[in-house]
């Protein structure tokens, strides 16, 4: 077997996969569950006061294993999400990315001082598409750097901005989010896309717009992260589309340190965690690896 363990900002995960912020990750028990295959969890974005999020239907099963989703974020907020956390760090066997969102830099920062320093590392939630007045955080490098810096400020765990590719040069939020303080980035959060019944000609979405995840996204995905690789030092947690053990590898040759997964856990649940995982070590045995480490940013080289 190939070494899968990976270093992740001084974190140790026992393989690359990571369950990312999403429709999963909103009680103590799932994240200790996921966590017994997943490399980390991160949990549901938790915002400062509790959101029932938006109404049914707001996920749309695509055909080609994709999906588009418009939750809205409902999470129980950060005061009631606390006992979550420790439920979560009483069993938990990988580390905990605590996913903060807010609707303005202060908010990020109070929900940062509630639950910021209770998980492993913390994950800004910087580019939610569904979700009215999250999406700009990403869409200008001075707003992103600084929430990153206020709250670098009260964290002290590895803190990692998620990136959306809504925008002109997502590298370029990056690199500001790295000027500020980031330890690592997240990158992608989903993309804004719309689908259409065409037997009654009704938007399906209650929210008209989702975010797009799956396979329809991962070329997207890795064109960001191997831009994102070429211009900072920090670490990247790749997301967006990955559906099998060779998806993780190529999110890891465009730059990703790590791979968050979504769209899989949401149809496996955590044993796509454990599949995945092995089929990376068949990929690395394939083709001659020792470690999973050695395929970030290999594309890169050649």
């Amino acid at each position: 077997m190939a070494n899968l363990r990976i270093n992740l900002c001084g974190l140790t995960l026992k393989n690359p996969t990571v369950l990312a912020a999403g429709i999963l990750g909103n009680t103590g028990e799932i994240l200790k569950r996921i966590s017994k295959h997943a490399g980390a969890v991160t949990t549901k974005s938790i915002s400062l006061k509790p959101r029932d999020g938006h109404e049914t239907p707001n996920i749309v099963e695509l055909e080609n294993k994709s999906l588009l989703n418009a939750m809205g974020l409902p999470n129980p907020g950060a005061e009631n999400f606390l006992q979550e956390l420790k439920i979560a760090k009483s069993g938990a066997e990988s580390p905990i990315i605590v996913s903060c969102v807010g609707f303005s830099v202060d908010e990020f920062v109070k929900v940062a001082e509630k639950i910021g320093n209770l998980g492993d590392a913390v994950e800004l939630d910087l580019s939610c598409p569904n979700t009215k007045g999250t999406l700009e955080f990403s869409q200008s490098p001075e707003v992103a750097a600084e929430v990153v810096s206020k709250v670098k400020k009260i964290v002290k765990k590895p803190v990692f901005a998620k990136l959306g590719p809504n925008v002109n040069k997502i590298s370029e939020i990056a690199v500001a989010c790295e000027k500020a303080g980031a330890d690592g980035i997240t990158a992608i959060n989903t993309m804004p896309a719309l689908a259409i019944d065409v037997e009654t000609g009704k938007v399906i979405l209650t929210n008209l717009s989702g975010g797009l995840s799956g396979a329809a996204l991962r070329p997207v995905a890795v064109r960001c992260i191997y831009d994102i690789y070429e211009n900072v030092r920090i670490p990247v947690i790749g997301t967006g589309g990955v559906l099998s053990g060779e998806d993780a590898a190529e999110l890891m040759m465009a730059g990703a340190t790590a791979v968050g997964m979504g769209t899989a856990a949401i149809n496996e649940g955590p044993n796509a965690f454990k599949r995945i995982s092995n089929e990376l070590d068949k990929f690395l045995h394939r083709k001659g690896y020792k470690s999973a480490a050695e395929l970030t940013g290999l594309a890169h080289k050649r």
